[in-house]
């Protein structure tokens, strides 16, 4: 569980810091709020979209589809007896 949280928590304060910390430290001028707002934006988007991928590998709704004949040689080498 440890090894999931790694990721989890580096891209997080990551995109965090892009999101939060990056927009407090642009300079004034005419287009302050504009940067920001894209910072903030991008920052949540890739965070956002980082996420569902991550968590999608981590529980795919769909596995693996095995032909038939796969399942049984794969049980026969190791030792399961198919009824």
């Amino acid at each position: 569980m440890a090894a999931a949280l790694i990721p989890l928590l580096f891209l997080t304060i990551f995109w965090g810091i892009i999101g939060i910390v990056i927009p407090l430290l642009i300079p004034k001028g005419p287009n302050r709020g504009l940067i920001r707002c894209i910072l903030v934006l991008t920052a949540a988007s890739c965070w956002l979209f980082w996420f569902c991928c991550y968590m999608s590998q981590i529980n795919p709704l769909v596995g693996p589809m095995l032909p038939q004949k796969a399942v049984f040689m794969i049980a026969k080498k190791w030792g399961y007896k198919m009824e």
